[in-house]
């Protein structure tokens, strides 16, 4: 037996433990709740003892060695980097908001799964094997090996790292958020409060250990992960349907939800609340054509209601009311006109009736229906490009002993990845069925413990508000607004299960989160610290040296995107979809014709990350409102989330035309043979 099958084992003892040490905890706490343990506390047990397993980890693998900082080693066995790899990719947007998706989207949201899955196939053809092959440290390190010209690849290599950490940091401030979001409700600290919190654990693996710290605390929350989802989801599917496999017990589920939708859709109490929000954003419509009277008399009729309950002495809370009233109201014309408009959307979208969950491309008539279809398709486009160009995936593959490991650590990231993929939509399904046969038709005075938990974690931006609109007393379908973000944390609750499960479903949508913040935090200081200070500033720098500023930089980078993730700038999903649009706009195209094109040269790669990258960002700010867009700029009724559709064609064709335009690099011609020699 050879040093590396006896490093193997050796993993896998320790692993097999610390899974079977796992199990033996939930046994434990779930014995204290059976006997009284307050509620709050198994929470805080959860929280506490999951992020000192991950910083115990992190202290032990603590290096200063830039070859282990860097990559590991180089010598993860490709079932753990594949493991490690998922539980990098598995982020607070797939555990935390996918199935929400799912819930509220139904069919379109299996985009995300076809998208997020097919990308791994493109990463095992066209990029990973190639990567570990070429041996550098960084995906902006490749990028300039590749293409380098009389300035040894600087001008791509910077290019590179601007792409690289506008993609990572956009992510890792969802990946922030989620850890915010988890922590606020499991410990009652305040959001912002709680974002901190998260972030200390993060900063305890990468900075002492770096990649080699990272990726065995990725191998442990993987395991963590994946048994939290698994068994609520198997629990729902055997209460409602009796079949203890989700992806099996799906298809009676389905049916059984298909029947209960039929009653909604029909329901009158149904018809007549949708009826109000219609002739809400009539009346929002009617406000915005008559800016800015319209906003001048709504300010000055609140403010006379306030000064009106104050001189007639009525009760406080009344008062109370109206002053935040008066408070939220949009404080300018421009605020209002936004607001409005914003709200309007909103109000029109909650009139339309109820679709069938399986239902593909819903629409008011062809013309809608078209338009849902080409987004998904172009969604499904963007997520599985801009997979196969995300910096912090594509960097794990440079941690493994080979490119035969590489390419069995792909095979191995994508089973562990589709072990959680295939029960996302059954989750969706059982957890819908739940809300829509037991919520559905509550007395409003008996509302489930739960409704009032989530909607207190954010009170100006709650996760679930159910409100009486047609004063009937009764809870309607229509009145329920639910978050993508709170249907998978809310499970347990929703079901009925006891609280550890709560806890454990905590602990699995932290550990997804901060695995991933882990990778792209250590992708973004990686690149600031190997790619612009050693290799553009200081290449006389040791070793020693180049660790440290890493380590500095990862700190302020943290710092920087927990203070953005405190300003909530999105829901999980739609920051993520972001991400992935400008990795494969700006990325993609210099990552795959590098490999497979030898023609491609210096000036080609720049051209196409350049317009790549622009093209991209242009369409989300002309077409996002929450960055001054307006949907009425959209081509093709495209949403922004799918910018990529328009930024990758644009960034291939403007990198082919601009390297057929110059002289070709032999040079970089003969190294790409080199790569693609077996």
């Amino acid at each position: 037996m050879n040093n590396n099958d006896k490093y193997f084992r050796r993993l896998l003892r320790y692993y097999g433990w610390y899974t079977f040490g796992f199990v033996l905890f939930l046994f434990a706490v779930a014995i204290l709740e059976h006997e009284g343990f307050p509620r709050v506390w198994i929470g805080y047990v959860f929280m506490f003892s999951t992020i000192v397993i991950y910083a115990a980890i992190g202290v032990i693998c603590r290096t200063s060695n830039m070859h282990e900082y860097y990559v590991a080693g180089r010598r993860v066995p490709g079932i753990f980097n594949g493991m490690a790899t998922a539980a990098d990719w598995i982020s607070a947007a797939s555990f935390i908001s996918l199935a929400g998706g799912l819930y509220l989207w139904g069919f379109d949201g299996l985009a995300y799964i076809m998208g997020w899955s097919g990308g791994f196939v493109l990463v095992a053809l066209l990029i990973a094997p190639f990567l570990r092959k070429f041996g550098k440290y960084t995906i902006p390190d490749y990028l300039a090996a590749r293409y380098a010209g009389s300035d040894g690849g600087n001008a791509v290599r910077i290019i590179a790292v601007i792409a690289t950490i506008v993609v990572s940091f956009t992510y890792v401030v969802a990946q922030i958020y989620g850890v915010g979001l988890i922590t606020s409700r499991f410990t009652g600290v305040d959001f912002s409060v709680g974002i901190f919190l998260g972030l200390a654990s993060i900063l305890v693996c990468s900075f002492l250990g770096g990649m080699r710290a990272v990726t065995w605390t990725q191998v442990a929350q993987y395991i963590i992960l994946i048994i939290a989802y698994m068994i609520p989801v198997v629990w729902l599917s055997v209460k409602h349907t009796n079949i203890p496999v989700p992806p099996i017990a799906y298809g009676s589920a389905i049916e059984k939800l298909g029947e209960r939708e039929k009653v909604l859709i029909a329901d009158p109490k149904e018809e007549e609340v949708r009826a109000i929000y219609r002739q809400r954003a009539l009346d929002l419509e009617e406000r915005l054509a008559t800016l800015p009277e319209s906003w001048e008399n709504g300010r000055a009729e609140i403010q006379h209601n306030l000064e009106a309950l104050k001189a007639g002495n009525a009760e406080m809370q009344e008062i109370r009311q109206t002053g935040r009233e008066l408070a939220a109201y949009p404080k300018d014309v421009d605020e209002a006109q936004r607001r409005w408009q914003q709200d309007r959307l909103n109000y029109l979208e909650m009139a339309k009736p109820p679709t069938h969950h399986t239902e593909p491309f819903p629409g008011k008539d062809e013309a809608a229906s078209d338009i849902k279809r080409n987004n998904f398709l172009a969604l499904v486009f963007c997520l599985m490009l801009g997979t196969a160009a995300l910096p912090h995936v594509l960097v794990r593959y440079y941690t493994t002993p080979s490119v035969q490991q590489t390419r069995t650590s792909v095979f191995w990231t994508l089973f562990f990845i589709m072990a959680l993929y295939i029960t996302i939509p059954a989750l969706a399904v059982l957890v819908k069925y739940d809300i829509y046969s037991s919520l559905v038709g509550t007395d409003f005075t008996k509302l489930p413990e739960w409704v009032s938990y989530w909607t207190g974690i954010d009170r100006l931006h709650p996760l679930v508000n159910i409100q009486d609109i047609n004063r009937d007393g009764i809870v309607q379908l229509a009145e329920i607004v639910m978050d993508v973000d709170i249907v998978v944390l809310a499970t347990p609750e929703i079901a009925g299960l006891p609280y550890v499960i709560s806890g454990l479903i905590a602990a699995g949508g932290l550990a997804a989160a901060l695995s991933t913040a882990d990778g792209l935090l250590l992708t973004i200081s990686n690149a600031l610290s190997h790619d612009i200070y050693y290799k553009t500033i200081d290449p006389e720098a040791s070793t020693q040296k180049r660790v440290t500023v890493s380590k500095l930089l990862l700190l302020m980078v943290a710092l920087v995107a927990a203070y953005a993730a405190s300003l909530k700038p999105g829901d999980i999903l739609s920051l993520v979809g972001a991400a992935f649009s400008l990795a494969a706009s700006a990325l993609f195209p210099a990552l795959a014709l590098g490999v497979f094109w030898k023609r491609a040269n210096r000036q080609g790669a720049i051209a196409g990350m350049l317009v790549g990258f622009a093209v991209c960002v242009f369409y989300m700010l002309r077409t996002h409102p929450a960055l001054g867009g307006s949907p009425d700029g959209q081509w093709f009724h495209i949403a922004p989330i799918s910018a990529g559709i328009f930024g990758v064609p644009a960034g291939m064709c403007a990198l082919i035309v601009a390297s057929l335009l110059t002289p070709p690099d032999e040079k970089n011609a003969e190294l790409l043979n080199d790569l693609r020699a077996p």
